[in-house]
């Protein structure tokens, strides 16, 4: 019997020293050439990339055990009733360069923002499960996207905030690609694009506070707080980052992934006020409470970063923590109306212009168990 269980030990941990070497999902390794430019960065130390404030990331097996059987055991309200319907848009609309900058949100934290006559999608994470295989997570939450990928038209700029799977997805990557003139990500990300088959003329990395530009449009590369990584041996070998959009007097944020720390006031002062604000707010756990925010935390991040209006992002599509799917958008709601932050939360597609005001429209509810 031990011997049994020796094997089956000795062929699962084969498999997976194979899967994790020949699958392209885990991307690309940086050369000692590399290596050597991020080490110019205050970024980076021991060839890691390390955030400003001392971090946590790592659980006790305890705790480990525990989340691994919250994941597992059935929750109720911790997915929608039903698929979430989403609002169909076609090629036609986004090709239209005399409509006014409007962004669309895919779920999650990806989106395809029409800015004057630019097309730029920020991370673009098309595919049904954030994981190197699908029977490794949780699918979407709803069955189908806005548009399919094959139907979106030529795209200007594709814009990365670090390289986990539920923002830097291998198969959307490959769908999109031929169509996309320049990639935008922090420094390292773009190991992953070119083992992809991404020209290096193609991409831009960038270290925080550092600034480029696209023909009309402006980029900051700024802080986060979190960490990056795609297998078992390359955590934070990428740097994580949030952005700054600057266009023809419109000014937008987005966060990418982070917990509350003082970056967002610096992000505000030296950028804002911001027009627009995508700001994450979802799987939290206060077993990571420094690498996510807490929905509280997201409506003070607004404040912070001086926004006319934020919209709550990393929600609404997968189950990557263990609070109900809606906790929070309902806690940043009432979080938003007690420091008077104007809060924009759309249905999965529905067309957002950044200085127009939008009713809440409680949608979740209709999906709720």
């Amino acid at each position: 019997m031990l011997a049994a269980i020796g094997i089956i030990i000795g062929l699962l941990v084969f498999i997976t020293v194979l899967f994790v070497n020949l699958s392209p999902q885990f991307g690309g390794k940086a050369t000692e050439e590399q290596k050597k430019e991020y080490a110019k960065s205050k970024n980076y130390k021991d060839e890691i990339f390390v955030n400003t404030n001392e971090v946590k990331m790592d659980m006790s097996f305890r705790d480990m055990m525990k989340s691994l059987i919250g994941f597992i055991r059935k929750q109720p309200n911790s997915v929608p009733a039903t698929s979430l319907d989403v609002v169909k848009m076609d090629s036609l609309q986004i090709m239209n360069s005399n409509a006014p900058s409007t962004l669309y949100w895919f779920g999650h934290s990806s989106f395809l923002l029409q800015l004057q006559d630019k097309v730029i999608l920020i991370d673009p994470m098309f595919g049904e499960v954030p994981a190197p295989h699908p029977l490794l997570g949780n699918k979407r939450f709803s069955s189908e996207l806005p548009i399919e990928v094959e139907k979106i038209p030529e795209i200007d700029m594709v814009i990365l905030s670090h390289d986990h799977y539920d923002h830097l997805d291998y198969g959307s990557i490959q769908k999109l690609k031929e169509k996309v003139k320049m990639f935008y990500t922090p420094l390292g990300v773009g190991v992953h694009l070119e083992e992809w088959g991404v020209e290096k003329e193609r991409i831009v990395e960038l270290d925080w506070w550092q600034e480029t530009a696209y023909e009309d449009v402006k980029l900051v590369c700024t802080p986060a707080q979190h960490f990056s990584g795609r297998g078992f041996s390359d955590r934070a070998k990428t740097l994580w980052s949030s952005w700054v959009i600057q266009s023809n007097g419109e000014n937008i944020f987005f966060s990418g992934d982070s917990g509350y720390a003082e970056h967002f006031k610096q992000i505000g002062e030296k950028y804002g006020p911001f027009d627009f604000a995508m700001i994450e707010c979802g799987q939290y756990n206060r077993l990571w409470p420094d690498i996510h925010m807490f929905p509280e935390e997201t409506a003070q991040a607004g404040v912070d970063v001086q926004a006319q209006r934020i919209m709550p992002i990393h929600w609404g599509a997968f189950k990557l923590a263990l609070h109900t799917w809606t906790d929070p958008i309902k806690r940043v709601a009432k979080k938003s109306e007690e420091l008077g932050v104007k809060l924009v939360a759309p249905k999965i597609g529905e067309p957002i212009f950044f200085k127009q005001d939008m009713a809440l429209n409680p949608w979740w509810e209709a999906y709720e168990e």
